[in-house]
């Protein structure tokens, strides 16, 4: 029996949580960043569909593969099903508040960065 990896993906972009399903995470050919491909949606053969799901999907329409900055993600899991990709408010996801027991890697500033 061939058992097919899946993994669920969090990362902060624009203020806000993405969780999303792929079939492959890797460290890539580029430095500080997460490669993420074969992008996983639910089937649309349901009645009720999830706005948040259909948002991902169309956000990612024709995306072969793309690349999170290692800084963004919260965490990668390998799970044996699939759940409904998501996008959340910025705290939520991210164990702000919300009784997570995992926290991102607090960030600290690099003083050499010119500020804007």
């Amino acid at each position: 029996m061939t058992h097919t990896r899946l993994y669920r993906i969090s990362f902060h972009n624009q203020g806000q949580v993405y969780e999303v399903y792929a079939r492959q995470v890797s460290h890539g050919g580029m430095p500080g960043f997460v490669e993420v491909e074969k992008l996983v949606f639910g089937e649309r053969t349901t009645v009720v569909v999830d706005p948040g799901e259909e948002r991902l999907k169309a956000e990612f329409d024709n995306v072969e593969r793309f690349y999170v900055p290692l800084h963004a993600v919260i965490r990668i899991d390998e799970v044996n099903k699939q759940g409904t990709a998501r996008i959340v408010a910025g705290g939520a996801a991210a164990g702000e508040g919300s009784g997570s027991k995992v926290m991102p890697f607090p960030m600290i500033p690099n003083p050499d960065l010119p500020r804007r």
